[in-house]
């Protein structure tokens, strides 16, 4: 079912109806427990990534969720109306921003719950190409440098929601910022030593502006923005001259898109297919990357060793 095709009085009737329910005490056990004095407020996010970095920065002051679940593409996700009921029983919702949920803003347009935009004010990469050109690279989260100024975000949005625990909510920050610096300064060491010919990386979707920029590779990929099912046969001619052109070792696919177009550029090349990258998605608990920092430990890691910097890089970890 897709929201965005709904009547804007439909959602204005659906979200009112919620309302009510809320007020009349019905509308879940969410609602009540938050009535008691020692409950703790819910922020919800749109995608588990944003989810994880923003526990890390709520610490014990706030219940984080994520509305979508790990493995879900969250470039063409349909909202229920079960995700209705849940963003309005929120006491603040955040999503990334920088086009990435374009779905969204129907979605909270009846909703009376405040928002914060967790990539407020950083300096966007522009797609370069495709449909998408001009429009701002929403992966931001993609470099740890990044998230960085995420953190300094939720710390703010978190102490509007709860003014007396700033304190804390620094404190979780700088402790994690800390973490984000010493993968990426794991990541870049790791690098230093290719020669320029084989720092580049090749993905399905150009999810990696941001790390590739702050970690200074190349990058090229099959689509800017994931929003087909399968890369067209002229993305992958193209991903084909490059790699030829360019002698790139080492190619990747990301988790929650179907890596068949990048196999097609391994056959036709030679390139080795290093690894699955998690972008938009946590894996389950238990998998390659529960958390945002094992998730990104992961991805540096496969990055590294598939351009040839090998192993121990020292980004090997257990996220927070």
């Amino acid at each position: 079912m897709d929201i965005s095709t709904w009547p804007r009085r439909y959602l204005h009737a659906v979200a009112g109806a919620l309302t009510g329910l809320l007020l009349a005490g019905c509308a879940g056990a969410g609602a009540a427990d938050r009535q008691e004095a020692d409950a703790k407020p819910l922020a919800l996010t749109t995608f588990t990534v944003l989810a994880d970095i923003a526990q890390n920065i709520a610490g014990d002051e706030v219940e984080v969720a994520s509305l979508t679940k790990p493995g879900a593409e969250i470039h063409g996700y349909e909202p229920t109306p079960g995700d209705l009921r849940t963003a309005a029983d929120a006491d603040l919702l955040i999503d990334n921003g920088l086009g990435l949920e374009a779905w969204f803003e129907q979605f909270v347009a009846e909703l009376d719950v405040p928002r914060a935009v967790a990539s407020e004010g950083i300096e966007p990469i522009d797609i370069a190409e495709d449909a998408y050109a001009g429009r701002p690279n929403p992966h931001a989260w993609m470099s740890p440098l990044v998230v960085q100024d995420y953190a300094d975000n939720l710390v703010d949005a978190f102490s509007e929601l709860v003014p007396g625990s700033r304190a804390e909510f620094e404190q979780n920050a700088t402790a994690y910022k800390e973490e984000l610096q010493s993968v990426h300064d794991s990541l870049t060491e790791a690098l230093d030593g290719l020669p320029a010919g084989t720092r580049t990386l090749v993905t399905c979707e150009g999810a990696f502006s941001y790390l590739a920029r702050d970690a200074g590779l190349e990058e090229e990929f099959l689509w800017a923005v994931n929003a087909e099912n399968e890369a067209t046969p002229q993305q992958i001619r193209d991903v084909i001259e490059y790699v030829e052109a360019e002698d790139v070792p080492t190619v990747f696919c990301e988790s929650t898109v179907s890596d068949r177009g990048m196999q097609r550029v391994v056959e036709a090349t030679g390139a080795e297919f290093g690894g699955t990258l998690y972008v938009d998605s946590l894996s389950a608990p238990g998998g390659e990357g529960p958390t945002y920092l094992d998730l990104i430990r992961h991805d540096a890691e496969v990055i590294a060793a598939g351009l040839g910097a090998g192993h121990g890089t020292g980004l090997e970890g257990s996220g927070a």
